[in-house]
């Protein structure tokens, strides 16, 4: 059997590497750990962290094509992010214009989840970990 030890990184293509760099860093809060222009590419790289966990490479690609995320298609659905406190996340949120869907349980585990996106649209999750006072 293959012995996965965790997800090393997901790697995210932005239509504008600014605004999503920005987006990843000013507003979820990823810290970049290093950044580097691909002359030969004529693209961005930025490997960012969570919690001092390195999780993401986000690109910019020349003419990338947009990828469909509505409606759902086959392959990587949604990246999700764990948080404490959902109620606190939209919220702060909300104050930075990002939309969030309205708050769902998830039936399996009856924990709190809602849905948002990326500048380019791609699917974001949060999730909220325990169930607020007990419930």
């Amino acid at each position: 059997m293959l012995k996965l030890k965790r997800v090393h990184h997901i790697a995210i293509i932005a239509s504008d590497y600014a605004q999503s760099r920005h987006f990843y860093c000013e507003v979820l809060g990823l810290k970049l750990i290093n950044e580097v222009y691909r002359t030969e590419r004529q693209s961005w790289k930025a490997d960012l962290a969570l919690n001092d966990d390195y999780i993401i490479e986000l690109f910019s690609f020349v003419d990338a094509p947009p990828r469909v995320s509505y409606p759902e298609a086959c392959g990587l659905r949604h990246l999700a992010f764990s948080v404490d406190d959902l109620q606190a996340a939209i919220t702060f949120l909300s104050a930075l214009h990002v939309e969030c869907e309205p708050i769902r349980i998830d039936p399996l585990t009856n924990k709190l989840f809602t849905f948002f996106s990326d500048p380019d649209g791609l699917p974001l999750e949060l999730y909220q970990d325990e169930i607020p006072n007990g419930k």
